[in-house]
């Protein structure tokens, strides 16, 4: 990820405004926390982890974050600025010749959105079913932008959506909807239901609540014309066999660091009396 020429208004766990290359240390450090959040549950994440995985030292880590749950915060708090995209979807054209397209591009920017941030989610989500505010605040504030503008549009685009009499009822219910699918994607797919048929019947959903009508005549997602009903798992379909390939290789990669570092006691310099 490239650092914008303009600092953002960062600061040290001492108070000072880091530099360029201080802020690009720092992003790595948030890189490599995501890439342990792939396949590590993240309280089993330690600093020493994250600075191994970073190149740098635990020290240089304590520069930037108090512990391991003050960068996930970060990540979480970026979340928000994600959603700002996904509400520039929802803002568009809902014309009748147009309003399918949209609805497509809502619900695949949606499970890219969710993709991209799918490590992070994941703390989020049990963070919040666990109790901690803050990161149930984070993710109502992530959704919130997208929720509000899309019933602003459910409110203007029809004289009446069919989903309800409430626009903002109806908007949290598919966005509701719309987070349930894409955190499952996977287990979808690992019952043969192909992600291109979760976003075709996601969009004329969406489209039905915030047009009234039904999506055009004819018209449907590339490659949602699925297989036949299933009786049983498929097990390595599609998205799910890619996203098992990635875990594993996670995974492997964070085996492999803890077997080559950190294993090893410091000599010490003289024995203790309990040696």
């Amino acid at each position: 990820m490239a650092l914008p020429d303009t600092p953002e208004p960062i600061a040290t766990t001492d108070g000072r405004v880091p530099g360029r290359r201080g802020r690009a240390t720092r992003q790595r450090l948030l890189e490599c926390t995501t890439g342990l959040l792939v396949a590590t549950p993240w309280r089993s994440i330690k600093v020493i982890d994250i600075a191994r995985e970073a190149g740098t030292s635990p020290a240089t880590f304590y520069q930037y974050f108090e512990n391991v749950e003050a960068a996930i915060t970060v990540l979480a708090e970026e979340l928000v600025e994600g959603a700002g995209d996904l509400a520039a979807l929802v803002d568009g054209e809902w014309s009748e010749g147009q309003s399918w397209d949209t609805a497509v591009s809502v619900v695949e920017g949606f499970m890219d959105y969710w993709e991209s941030n799918r490590a992070v989610f994941r703390v989020v989500e049990l963070t919040t079913v666990e109790g901690d505010l803050r990161f149930q605040g984070l993710r109502v504030r992530a959704l919130n932008a997208v929720t509000v503008t899309l019933a602003r549009v459910i409110a203007t685009a029809s004289d009446g959506s069919p989903a309800g009499s409430d626009p903002m009822a109806a908007a949290g219910t598919l966005i509701a909807m719309l987070a349930q699918v894409a955190g499952h994607r996977y287990g979808f797919e690992f019952w043969g239901i192909r992600t291109a048929s979760l976003v075709d019947s996601q969009a004329r959903l969406l489209h039905w609540a915030v047009t009234g009508r039904p999506a055009p005549e004819g018209v449907q997602v590339a490659g949602a014309d699925g297989p036949l009903p299933r009786t049983g798992p498929v097990v390595g379909g599609g998205a799910a066999a890619a996203r098992t390939a990635q875990v594993k290789a996670a995974r492997s990669k964070a085996g492999a660091g803890k077997v080559s570092g950190g294993t090893t006691r410091p000599p010490r310099s003289a024995p203790r009396a309990s040696d």
